[in-house]
């Protein structure tokens, strides 16, 4: 029988989701052969009581696990020698924050499966908070606006008890007749889009959202082909973009003169050019006046993310002069909201999203000892970078 511990999240600051519910560990329990121990923990979303009273084990000692999932980076000097984790390890795009606990984890000769890197035959990512982040993060980036302008007002989401009765905030709010341009494609965007329809904003088509005035509000939602097209062709393909990102060029340029809000998220690394340069900020006609960046890279997508912010505090200004963090809601500056962790403002919802996927799309190839999704998603096997993660030798070595 293969026994699953959920350990406590001890990163600082303390995460509270967790990749099971109670009710999710129960139904497997009693449908599968799989045993699922519990860690002690008393910052989790649920209460260990009520994973006892689902019929789990809640203890300290995860030595008797075969596998450990949690959802944050595991302290170093917390992981357990030869053991096989699940987490998200941020080290995919060799980030050096946390190259020691790569490190560490080669010498503890640990099996590393990342969630971030479980794919559908596509590419496209199997497992994540995304769409929750997105829920949040748009509510946040319209909560921004309201407050730089006075227009509107909106509750802070994790003051609120659950995505239901979040939902319910919407009911009966009037919004000025703004223009907002969602960026991406994947789940974050879709959580977006759901705050969107839910407020009752009106998609736009991208040439209406530039010709047009509207006695509404009004978003465009801009994908890859309306946000890249490649410097020599002018078109855009989504494999070949992905695998020559430095062969294209970002037109989203061409939306900053007509968006007051821009609710970001598309996926960024190095090698994809961003939405936009430091210095366009600068311009008379830059009219974007809040900024969401819910995929959250520093200096990334977003030139003006200066670093994450937090749940209690979640937005700062930058001053569109000097290019300098500043208190939010000056008048020469963009408000900013990056906040790392959004899906904790609604962690009960997100936990159970997170692990209805996790059941469906990964538990059973786990339980079957294998497969080439988990494979393909392994960084490391007992201590040893797989050959997926050539690129990282570096990192493992330096």
């Amino acid at each position: 029988m293969l026994v699953i511990g959920l350990i406590k999240e001890s990163k600082i600051p303390a995460d509270n989701r967790v990749a099971l519910t109670p009710s999710q560990c129960r139904w497997l329990q009693r449908n599968t052969d799989l045993k699922i121990v519990v860690q002690s923990c008393p910052t989790r979303c649920y209460k260990d009581v009520e994973y006892i009273q689902a019929g789990m084990e809640v203890t300290d000692d995860m030595g008797h696990c075969d596998v450990l999932m949690g959802i944050k980076e595991v302290p170093k000097e917390l992981l357990i020698p030869n053991k096989t984790y699940f987490f998200f390890s941020h080290t995919k795009k060799m980030q050096p924050h946390n190259q020691g606990l790569f490190k560490t984890m080669i010498e503890k000769q640990i099996t590393m499966i990342d969630y971030e890197c479980l794919e559908h035959e596509d590419g496209q990512r199997m497992i994540g908070f995304g769409f929750f982040a997105g829920i949040v993060g748009a509510h946040n980036g319209m909560m921004c606006y309201g407050k730089r302008t006075g227009l509107f007002d909106l509750e802070r989401v994790h003051l609120i008890k659950d995505y239901r009765q979040l939902i319910h905030t919407y009911f009966g709010l009037k919004l000025p007749n703004i223009k907002i341009a969602v960026t991406g494609s994947g789940r974050v965007a879709h959580g977006i889009i759901e705050v969107m329809n839910l407020m009752d904003i009106q998609e736009v088509e991208p040439d209406e959202f530039k010709e047009n005035k509207f006695p509404y509000p009004v978003y465009v939602h801009l994908k890859g082909t309306d946000l890249y097209k490649h410097k020599q062709t002018g078109k855009y393909k989504r494999l070949d973009f992905h695998n020559n990102p430095d062969e294209y060029e970002c037109i989203f340029k061409e939306y900053t003169n007509y968006a007051d809000v821009l609710l970001n998220g598309v996926y960024w690394d190095k090698n994809i050019p961003r939405l936009f340069e430091l210095d366009d900020i600068t311009s008379p006609d830059f009219k974007i006046q809040s900024i969401a960046d819910i995929t959250d890279d520093y200096h990334g997508s977003v030139p003006c993310n200066l670093g994450d912010t937090t749940i209690s505090n979640p937005v700062y200004g930058v001053d569109k002069t000097s290019f300098q963090q500043t208190e939010a809601y000056l008048p020469n500056s963009i408000d900013i909201m990056a906040v790392g962790n959004l899906p904790n403002e609604l962690p009960r919802d997100a936990s159970r999203y997170f692990g209805e996927q996790l059941i469906k799309f990964v538990l059973d190839d786990l339980r079957k000892g294998g497969s080439i999704t988990l494979e393909k998603a392994t960084i490391l096997n007992k201590g040893k970078l797989t050959s997926h993660f050539d690129y990282m030798k570096e990192y493992a070595n330096d």
